[in-house]
């Protein structure tokens, strides 16, 4: 334990001072460097950047335990968080960096003229984003607290104190090159594992052409155990669940606020198209691996756990008993371990494995770098997002537009400061799992900002009477159906409220739609401006016609 203790610490600490000396060298000085990095971060390096971004917590600790215990209803979370950079990189971004604004408020401000809109569009972006950055921390807590063996609370607050501190010093500019630093670091800690575990079992060190056989071997354990086969649809859930979940969170991800602000600290609309296709591909290479590592780890403790003694189980299982994460008891009390008497937390299969699997203490430590380092990423994205909707988008463009660039770093350095701590205390206490929290998060994003974003930049007849409806409808039904299936037991075709997001998306387009239309349309320049997004940067669009800038230049 000695041994391993030092070695985990070592590599985390190592970790923990590179993020603050990038942080530090990366100093923002102006606020387009807070907010969007000077728009000048190269397409491949943000590429990377919102890779670490996006495979936050949920995705490095959560995902692949989600789909070790659910099976195939798990891949829902790989299919609907992959998809959605699709809607994303095609149907928004582009659009989205044309328009060159820092933040997503700002961008609904200015397109329907409106604070109104701006402010409700600022105050969802806290909700969704402070929600998402609980799983964060409460997966910092997850990860620290097993290292040292101490209570959670302590590792949360560890997490976030190191977030308000690079955050708050860095901004954007900072936050992007310490993400392509942590993803460099968790995509190394995710693989290496996994690549070791196929050789071991498979004798093929490439996990994803080895993974199908062990898939094969599940089903047979699983027909000897009379257990619902591993690869069998719809046995978690129904399959309106499974549809439900997946497009919440694909039209989430379109809609997540601290995402799309990375498209902003690019040069050009072809930058933003191609930040999303690295990403696309950065963001595979740890999402192809997800179903292999959850095979592994299923088939690793179904063969060497599963059928045990139980006092004479390996000894990473008491380490995890007092964490309160992983639970043994002997229900029908003949002192062999059974799969139904073995009940795993989701959020530790990624952090136990190496030790399940006797893959050594630096590849132990190296996960848990990278476990923090998908945490930690994601958490700085999120304060960021906060922190611009209330010192940009509400304390400077509303109520304060003379404030001085000097006065408005601190306002937004001391959001985040806030913020961070806000958020700590209440991951102290989760009200869920991470992949359930960040689901919320996604189902609020879906049903707010993916009809907002989407029709203001693909209808312009939408207007400000019609955003702020659907907004408002979106987050409210969203909210509402979150709240009654998880507390009151209430659902529509067996839609949980992980899946709460697809109710919320088409509360939020049909009061748009309805309201846009039952009012005055949008002034002309306004319609104008949105047809113009449609098109490449070299050319405008204006009082109907398409004009090549130079063309335009030269007229005006």
């Amino acid at each position: 334990m000695g041994t391993q203790f030092f070695v985990t610490s070592s590599i985390i600490i190592a970790t923990f001072a590179l993020y603050i000396g990038i942080a530090i060298y990366n100093k923002a000085r102006q606020t387009s460097e807070f907010y969007v990095a000077g728009r000048g971060v190269p397409a491949v390096f943000n590429g990377m950047a919102i890779g670490a971004d996006w495979m936050s917590a949920a995705s490095f600790i959560g995902m692949a335990g989600t789909v070790m215990m659910l099976g195939y209803d798990g891949l829902a979370y790989i299919m609907g968080w992959t998809g959605g950079y699709l809607f994303l990189t095609f149907l928004l971004a582009p659009q989205l960096r044309k328009y060159g604004r820092y933040t997503v408020p700002e961008f609904i401000g200015d397109r329907y003229n409106s604070h109104a809109a701006r402010v409700l569009a600022a105050v969802c972006t806290i909700i969704i984003s402070f929600t998402y950055s609980i799983g964060q921390l409460s997966g910092s807590g997850v990860v620290i607290g097993r290292l040292f063996e101490i209570d959670a609370f302590y590792g949360t607050m560890l997490g976030a104190i190191l977030i308000a501190f690079y955050a708050t010093f860095g901004g954007m500019k900072g936050v992007t090159w310490t993400q392509v630093a942590q993803y460099i670091i968790l995509i190394i800690a995710y693989l290496i594992p996994v690549i070791f575990m196929s050789f071991q079992i498979t004798g093929n060190p490439i996990p994803w052409l080895s993974y199908g056989e062990i898939v094969s071997k599940l089903g047979e354990i699983d027909r000897e155990l009379g257990l619902s086969e591993y690869f069998a649809p719809f046995t978690n859930g129904t399959k309106w669940q499974f549809l439900a979940l997946l497009f919440t969170l694909m039209a989430g991800t379109a809609g997540l606020p601290h995402v799309i602000v990375r498209f902003y600290t690019v040069s050009t609309m072809k930058a933003a198209r191609w930040s999303g296709a690295w990403a696309l591909l950065f963001i595979g290479l740890l999402y192809l691996s997800a179903p292999a590592y959850a095979a592994f780890s299923r088939f690793i403790l179904m063969k060497n756990v599963v059928g045990s003694k139980i006092e004479e189980l390996p000894a990473w299982t008491k380490s995890w008993v007092d964490t309160g994460m992983l639970k043994v008891a002997d229900a029908n009390g003949d002192g062999i371990l059974q799969w139904s008497e073995l009940m795993i937390s989701n959020d530790i299969v990624v952090m136990a494995t190496p030790e399940i699997a006797n893959l050594g203490v630096f590849v132990i430590g190296l996960v848990a770098a990278g476990a923090m380092a998908a945490a930690l990423s994601t958490a700085g994205g999120l304060m960021i997002s906060i922190s611009s909707s209330f010192a940009h988008d509400i304390y400077y463009r509303v109520f304060k537009p003379n404030a001085t660039e000097a006065n408005r770093l601190t306002v937004a350095r001391w959001s985040i400061a806030v913020a961070t701590i806000l958020a700590g205390l209440v991951a102290l206490d989760p009200p869920g799992a991470i992949t359930q929290i960040v689901a919320w998060a996604f189902a609020l994003a879906s049903g707010t900002f993916f009809p907002a974003l989407v029709l203001g930049v693909w209808w312009k007849r939408s207007n400000t009477q019609g955003v702020i409806a659907g907004l408002l409808v979106g987050l409210i039904v969203t909210l509402s159906y979150i709240f009654a299936a998880k507390y009151g037991g209430w659902t529509i075709l067996g839609i949980i409220d992980t899946g709460a997001g697809i109710f919320g998306a088409v509360a939020g387009i049909l009061a748009n739609v309805i309201v846009s239309k039952l009012t005055a349309a949008p002034p002309q320049h306004l319609q104008d401006e949105v047809v113009n997004l449609r098109y490449p940067e070299h050319m405008t669009y204006k009082n109907g016609e398409i004009f090549l800038n130079e063309e335009l230049n030269k007229t005006t």
